[in-house]
């Protein structure tokens, strides 16, 4: 949506418009009453426009097309049906004299790219190549009706991409793929004005190959070819014969801008270390005015005046792409005090009950100011998960150290070498960040050369958690009862994931003959259907569980506490299984191991707190996740639902993308109560760090952002930082360790 705002209106979107983007039912960013190429060419008489694809368009701009068909941007598992609804339609309006201009947002590429990344091709992926020519074609066809269709002689064809992709496949970051989106204008006129043009053209002294332009430019020059006005609010720059016209319209903008703006006033020309940036502006103005005043005498002058001009619109645009950005600084203040007061009442709570510094407080104090200040710093927060791997590694060695001088501890070090010898797996799962992301890890370059251990390990996985699903405590019929639930669930759930990576990454299933037939087995039924009856499976066992509890209750028989909060906990396993990536299963069953090596240690309340702390954040890194906006998978987002719902997708994406950290949420609540741990003193206290953990970080995210707001990276590095500070605060820590944790899981678990 940013983008396709920038391309319409000329204009630079704001930071709030990519968070508006995700909300895909959102009316509030809708471009109906601003001035936009679009709008010029519908006041047009007879002006009518046509729009197939991506209804982006559709909610951006209501009531301004005659004929359309949008499709759904965010269902991402979709290659096929996105384009083929575009493609229908492109033979009989090539046929059509009726229109003015026809948009054509095609999403393949796009979800290829999400689904596989963009050099699918090299990890045997069949849909990257094939889609390609299938665009190629598609240029072709509309090409040649250009070429032989009278109507069709003065049409020109735009092709561009809205947005690039990095190495992973996403985009939404500044890295050179996601920026680097391709632009060419298509017309068979082009021969008459630049015969024998050669493509690529050749490379200048700095090896670019072609020109680069704004995306913003897009507007002014369509402006040009079409012959409307320049849109109001553009900041793009046209490089045809309407410069003059470009640069009073810019300027108008600036002057909107900033009423100081003296168009005539050359107080400071001359004066460069005295003048300011709006007083250079002016200048420029007056030198490129006067330029093309006096190349009308002599035309020699003129290529001096254009560039004069071209000059002045690039300046007027770097100052007013800052100028959309602006901010009141009074309510960054405001927001950073709220905060500050937060970690007050945070450490007022802890320190409340006489918490006294022990050694692993200090720890925690420690890793608490390490994260503050690594905040302030752009590499180390897009690099934060080395910060946490390194941590874990610590608190590992001082676990050990600590255990060893306690003998009733059966913690001993081949227990800590297994502990730490997983987190290294976990480590170099997924690569994350920026400097290793392209790096080869295990879930990208080793499963897809070894699919039957991907498989062989998830089964494993699978088969773990229906061991944990069973009842411990219940004997006879009530054991099959329990078994004949939850066998077939686990078993179908398998199933699922191994048939809808069929669907999603085909080049996992292709070499394993029996996968391939499951597969086959329920290939009848759609993958909504069977993400459908997975949820609903896991809900009857929820429900059967908190059944057997309650009878179990009130008829007064006994049974650990842990026995319940390891079956619950089990059935939350499996809801996160199915909404996280096949690649990513066996990571499941590592934590599982980990957590069962942490039981065999006698940790304290804050111990236990500290750790889940820990592992949380790792696991979110390990699982694929980072500080950027391209890194948010949405391939799980989905499932079990046929249309897009919001709230659903909203739910199910954070769910796919923090699944590691509520897994070990739950996890806390089992160790908590396996060691028979009194939740009521002192004081909760392990909310109570988390709580201090949460609001310290999001105040220093904050203090970083208000005092770098003028940094190169604020808006590609540290803002969204903040908008991930925001996610773990409200979305995992209010959501999940407080409303989910320490509500539902605590009536569940005890």
């Amino acid at each position: 949506m940013p983008r396709v705002k920038a391309i319409t209106t000329g204009s630079v979107p704001s930071f709030l418009d990519v968070i508006l983007n995700f909300a895909e039912s959102d009316t509030t960013s809708t471009l109906a009453h601003q001035d936009t190429w679009l709008a010029q060419i519908k006041r047009r008489p007879g002006g009518r426009l046509i729009m197939y694809g991506d209804d982006t368009w559709l909610k951006l701009f209501p009531g301004m097309f005659d004929r359309h068909d949008g499709t759904t941007s965010f269902f991402v598992s979709d290659f096929v049906e996105v384009d083929n609804n575009v493609t229908r339609h492109v033979p009989e309006e090539l046929q059509n004299d009726d229109w003015s201009a026809m948009i054509m947002h095609y999403l393949g590429l796009d979800h290829i790219g999400h689904k596989a990344g963009p050099f699918s091709l090299m990890r045997a992926s069949p849909y990257m190549i094939p889609k390609q020519r299938e665009m190629d074609s598609i240029v072709k066809q509309i090409y040649t009706a250009m070429e032989k269709q009278d109507h069709l002689a003065s049409t020109v064809l735009v092709l561009c991409g809205d947005h690039g992709m990095n190495d992973a496949g996403n985009h939404g970051g500044a890295s050179p793929g996601e920026t680097s989106a391709a632009l060419t204008f298509i017309s068979p006129k082009f021969r008459q004005t630049q015969p024998g043009k050669i493509s690529p053209s050749v490379a200048s002294e700095d090896l670019n190959f072609y020109d680069v332009v704004e995306q913003s430019d897009i507007a002014p020059t369509l402006a040009g070819l079409l012959g409307f006005p320049i849109p109001l609010n553009n900041l793009g720059l046209e490089r045809l014969h309407l410069l003059l016209d470009n640069g009073r319209q810019i300027l108008n903008v600036v002057k909107a801008t900033y009423p100081k703006f003296n168009e005539h006033s050359a107080l400071y020309c001359g004066e460069r270390t005295l003048a300011t940036d709006l007083s250079n502006l002016e200048c420029q103005w007056q030198k490129a005015s006067q330029l093309f005043q006096e190349a009308k005498a002599d035309l020699t002058l003129l290529p001096d005046a254009e560039t004069s001009l071209i000059e002045f619109c690039r300046a007027a645009q770097r100052i007013m792409s800052n100028a959309s950005s602006n901010y009141t600084v009074t309510r960054l203040y405001q927001g950073t005090a709220v905060a500050f007061m937060a970690v007050l009442l945070s450490l007022i709570s802890i320190f409340k009950f006489s918490l006294k510094l022990t050694r692993d407080m200090k720890y925690f104090l420690l890793v608490v100011a390490g994260y503050s200040s690594l905040m302030f710093a752009s590499s180390y927060v897009e690099e934060e998960q080395q910060f946490w791997y390194w941590a874990l590694t610590g608190w590992i060695c001082y676990l050990y150290l600590r255990t060893c001088r306690r003998a009733t501890s059966s913690f001993r070090f081949g227990s800590a070498l297994c502990l730490a010898a997983l987190s290294r797996i976990a480590r170099r799962w997924n690569q994350t960040g920026q400097k290793f992301a392209a790096e080869p890890d295990i879930a990208t370059t080793f499963f897809s050369n070894h699919p039957n251990i991907l498989w062989i390990l998830a089964l494993f996985t699978y088969t773990d958690v229906y061991q944990r699903l069973k009842p411990l405590d219940l004997e006879g019929r009530k054991v099959n009862i329990a078994s004949a639930l939850y066998l077939p669930l686990t078993s179908f759930a398998f199933i699922f994931k191994a048939a809808f990576t069929s669907a999603d990454a085909p080049e996992l299933i292709r070499h394993t003959p029996l996968l391939s037939s499951l597969v086959g087995s329920v290939q009848s039924l759609s993958l909504l259907f069977q993400a459908r009856f997975i949820f609903a499976g896991l809900c009857g066992a929820l429900l059967y569980g908190a059944f057997a509890k309650f009878k179990a209750s009130r008829g007064l028989q006994y049974r650990r506490r842990a026995d319940w909060s390891s079956t619950f906990h089990a059935i939350l396993s499996l809801f996160l299984l199915s909404q996280s990536r096949a690649t990513n299963v066996p990571l499941f069953g590592i934590f599982q191991l980990q957590y069962d090596l942490l039981l065999s240690m006698s940790l304290s309340h804050s111990e236990i707190a500290i750790t889940s702390l820990l592992m949380q954040y790792t696991a979110f890194f390990a699982l694929g996740g980072s500080n950027a906006i391209s890194s948010i998978d949405l391939s799980n987002a989905y499932n079990g639902i046929g249309s897009y719902n919001v709230v659903l997708v909203g739910i199910l994406t954070f769910v796919g993308n923090w699944a590691g950290p509520i897994w070990w949420v739950s996890a806390t609540q089992c160790m908590l109560r396996m060691k028979n741990q009194n939740l009521k003193t002192p004081g909760d206290i392990h909310l109570q760090l988390w709580t201090l953990f949460t609001a310290t970080s999001l105040l220093a995210v904050m203090v970083a952002c208000t005092v770098l707001r003028a940094h190169l990276f604020i808006w590609t590095v540290f803002s969204p930082k903040f908008l991930y500070s925001a996610a773990w605060a409200l979305g995992h820590h209010v959501v999940v360790n407080i409303l989910f944790g320490e509500g539902l899981l605590r009536l569940l678990y005890n």
